[in-house]
């Protein structure tokens, strides 16, 4: 990875779950959590203004879902890159969301041992899907 650090925007609308990916963040001393937001209109918003590089991104947000929000955030910033962090295991919305600008997929549930992987993963330009998907 560069030298500068990835700036990253977390998505979720449970804020108590942000904060245990911003201190899952914290193990990898090259990302910077620049913005956090809590709906899929606010997500849009906030990449357009902070330009993050990588961007943790919800499926079932209020407002705008995610996979509408990560549509718009890859017309808008169509360098960034995005990963669902989410409890939808579905194999068609997971799919959705992959089709419209996203280069992986974590369940909540594995975020523990998956988020890391997925970010390296995703940042080197590979798809990460992550266990469980039906």
């Amino acid at each position: 990875m560069a030298t500068s650090s990835i700036r990253v925007l977390v998505v979720d609308d449970f804020e108590p779950f942000r904060r245990v990916v911003c201190s899952a963040l914290e193990q990898m001393p090259d990302l910077q959590v620049i913005g956090q937001a809590s709906d899929g209109l606010e997500a849009v918003q906030k990449a357009q203004e902070l330009k993050p590089d990588l961007i943790l991104l919800d499926i079932g947000l209020p407002t705008v879902n995610g996979i509408e929000a990560a549509h718009q955030i890859s017309r808008l910033l169509p360098g960034a890159t995005i990963l669902f962090v989410s409890q939808n295991n579905d194999a068609d919305v997971v799919a959705a969301a992959l089709s419209n600008g996203a280069k992986g997929h974590v369940l909540k549930l594995n975020v523990g041992t998956e988020l890391l992987p997925a970010i390296e993963a995703v940042l080197r330009g590979e798809q990460f899907l992550g266990r469980g998907i039906k």
